[in-house]
């Protein structure tokens, strides 16, 4: 069944009401409910060891690497990041992503079967063609690769060159996704990501004329300074480039968290509504050049994979964002990387230099985690099926008990105010419930409403908006 919506526009008081800080639920629970203690060694790796056996050898298993070096700083990033102009740095990391994978090899009972290989930052492409061609062969030693595998990397349009897409090609990677955020020199000024159009054509061309088979485009709607007018000039080149993808994110305004976010005050930023109409301009455009609303905050062609996904129900979402695989193990290498066990999670430290002084000790460069109880399985299965195919259902009765006990007021809530459709045994997004699809993921976020009950001096989120 497919679920597909018409652009909707949410009345003022759904916006205020709604736009309150969210997850985007990349996992569940998110990183601020696992606390700070790590599981003990033994039961995260009897974890990690009985997702490893349930599905390597059929759907594969996925890493995620994360290259945290920028030459410069980008003021809206919140990503973990080091900036540094020495590019000596780059072995000495590989080295070390190497050496965690193997304490992994080690540890597995049989050759693992790479379903998905995707490389994050940072800025990858910091790193020389000859280094990344490096880190890829030392993953794909002792390991298979799965017939079906998808190997993706995050690429800045100034600094990915021919040789780093023709190498990255050539050890199996199919799929780029190019950081643009805005086209605007005033926007990009604010937000310290100086890069010409010129550079975005010739890397997207780059890329398809040596055969990569998806180009995504990341962007950001929110920033500072950005208009209606500069969104619309922004998309209006964007769509004659015709990426294969586009996800389309509200910005993240955490200055709490992110110091370089405060190179510019909170006058610069566009209100809730008018950021709100900048997201449907850029939606109203995209769908009027045929590409398809997928999820949340992403969009592609009818014939795009990640549609096509959707369409089949196996769309599925972690960490890496959507994904077109249902592979239930994500092992996560580098500083802050994060592991989704499926029935757990672990994340790495998060500086290099702890990073490296673990690994030379022989110890794992583990900072925290959380294993999941039945109740956190089930309330991420509702969470996921909402995010990716926009509906979810329920039929067992000691679920269903949970829910009513637990979501069914919040759900009546939603409902009333027309974000779903209320069945006793179904729900589906409406047209304006899918603008607010975090919102309705989080009625199952058991510890998010427990939080809300406990008010806290900043939020742990940004706003749904």
């Amino acid at each position: 069944m497919e679920t597909t919506f018409a652009p909707s526009t949410p009345s003022v008081d759904l916006v205020k009401k709604y736009n309150v800080p969210v997850p985007r639920y990349t996992s569940y629970p998110t990183v601020p409910f696992w606390g700070n203690e790590l599981p003990k060694e033994a039961d995260w790796q009897r974890v990690l060891l009985n997702t490893f056996e349930a599905t390597n050898q059929q759907e594969g298993i996925s890493l995620y690497v994360h290259l945290p070096f920028c030459e410069s700083l980008c003021t809206y990033c919140g990503c973990n990041k080091r900036i540094t102009k020495n590019h000596g740095v780059e072995p000495i990391y590989l080295k070390a992503v190497l050496q965690e994978w193997d304490k992994y090899k080690a540890l597995l009972p049989e050759k693992p079967v790479i379903r998905e290989i995707h490389l994050g930052g940072g800025t990858p492409t910091f790193f020389s063609p000859e280094n990344l061609r490096y880190l890829i062969n030392g993953l794909l030693a002792g390991a298979e690769v799965h017939p079906h595998h998808e190997f993706s990397f995050e690429g800045h349009p100034n600094n990915t060159t021919y040789e780093h897409l023709q190498a990255l090609y050539e050890v199996g990677f199919r799929r780029v996704s190019y950081g643009v955020q805005d086209l605007s020199e005033k926007v990009q000024r604010a937000i310290n990501r100086l890069q010409p159009l010129e550079n975005l054509v010739r890397a997207t061309e780059d890329a398809r004329r040596i055969g990569y088979t998806s180009v995504n485009y990341d962007l950001i709607y929110g920033l500072p300074f950005q208009t209606t007018q500069s969104i619309e000039d922004t998309f209006r080149q964007v769509i004659t480039l015709k990426p294969d993808r586009i996800a389309y994110y509200s910005y993240a305004h955490v200055p709490w968290k992110e110091k370089s976010q405060r190179a510019y005050s909170e006058a610069d930023l566009p209100t809730d509504a008018y950021k709100l109409s900048l997201y449907q301009l850029g939606q109203q455009m995209l769908l009027e050049a045929g590409y398809q609303d997928v999820g949340m905050d992403h969009f592609a062609f009818p014939e795009e994979e990640l549609c096509v996904a959707q369409r089949q129900a196996r769309l599925h979402r972690n960490f890496m964002g959507y994904t077109t695989t249902q592979s239930q193990l994500m092992i996560g290498l580098g500083v802050s990387a994060i592991s989704d066990l499926y029935r757990g999670y672990i994340q790495n430290v998060k500086t290099v230099e702890e990073y490296y002084a673990l690994l030379a000790m022989g110890e794992w460069p583990l900072l925290k985690g959380t294993l999941l109880s039945e109740t956190d399985v089930c309330m991420r299965r509702h969470i996921l099926d909402i995010a990716c195919q926009g509906r979810t259902g329920w039929s067992q009765s000691p679920e269903l008990s949970l829910l009513q006990e637990k979501v069914w007021p919040a759900l009546e809530e939603l409902a009333a105010d027309g974000l779903i459709d209320l069945q006793s045994e179904s729900l589906q997004l409406t047209a304006v419930g899918h603008r607010f699809l975090r919102s309705v993921c989080a009625a199952f976020d058991l510890y998010l409403v427990g939080a809300q009950k406990e008010p806290s001096a900043k939020p742990m989120f940004s706003k749904a908006v």
